[in-house]
């Protein structure tokens, strides 16, 4: 008996998962999404205008990467890099790397440049919180067991996002995507697995507001630095 009440709490809990994953998860980023949308507009008014000035169309930057169930998307960003910048170098982006604008680099360090994937978030392609969106060169080789990251929604941040959030300074200024791959990959993706294992309201709010915290604590150091 002890055993079959152990495995019917285990259903459930899968059970109530795949609930909130599936269906409530899903509502609230939509209408979170679709409020900071409206909220933010200025900002996108405001980034667009500068990024036009400084270096032209495009204002955002495209890119696939693989999502929820292994279907391809398109990552949405402002353009933070030269134009063409993926043809002259790696995908990861090095340290002080010489492709990052002047508002790109204000940009990448306030984390500005992930707030376009509201509208990733309202086609429901990204979620809030979830494993971060990897390039397909990368979810191309994922192991049996990696591929559960991408049972769920791919989000702007989680627990990887949170202890590389300052991924560039890990990486350096050379051999970045060797580095990434040597160094930073497999650590990443035991994160994003950590996620879609543990993938709650609770997890969610954690993360949420996590983030929030050290994004606005990187927001205030870039900006103390600036003054000086």
């Amino acid at each position: 008996m002890k055993t079959s009440n152990g495995n019917n709490h285990v259903l459930d809990y899968e059970n109530c998962k795949k609930i909130y994953n599936l269906f409530f998860k899903r509502v609230i980023d939509w209408i979170l999404a679709i409020f900071l949308l409206i909220v933010l507009s200025p900002v996108y008014f405001v980034i667009s205008i500068v990024i036009i000035v400084e270096t032209g169309f495009p204002v955002f930057y495209c890119a696939e990467r693989g999502g929820y169930k292994n279907k391809k998307f398109k990552i949405i960003k402002f353009r933070t890099m030269i134009k063409n910048a993926d043809k002259i170098g790696g995908g990861t982006t090095a340290l002080n790397d010489k492709r990052i604008t002047k508002i790109g680099n204000f940009l990448r360090k306030t984390k500005l440049d992930e707030i376009p994937q509201l509208i990733n978030i309202i086609k429901g392609e990204m979620s809030f919180v979830g494993p971060r969106p990897e390039l397909l060169t990368y979810t191309d080789q994922y192991t049996h067991e990696e591929r559960h990251i991408l049972d769920v929604r791919p989000g702007i941040t989680d627990y990887s996002s949170i202890e590389f959030i300052s991924l560039d300074e890990i990486v350096g200024d050379k051999n970045a995507d060797e580095t990434y791959e040597k160094y930073v990959l497999k650590r990443k993706n035991s994160l994003r697995l950590k996620y879609a294992a543990e993938i709650s309201f609770k997890t969610d709010t954690k993360l949420f507001f996590t983030t929030i915290f050290a994004t606005i604590s990187k927001m205030v150091k870039v900006v103390f630095k600036v003054g000086n």
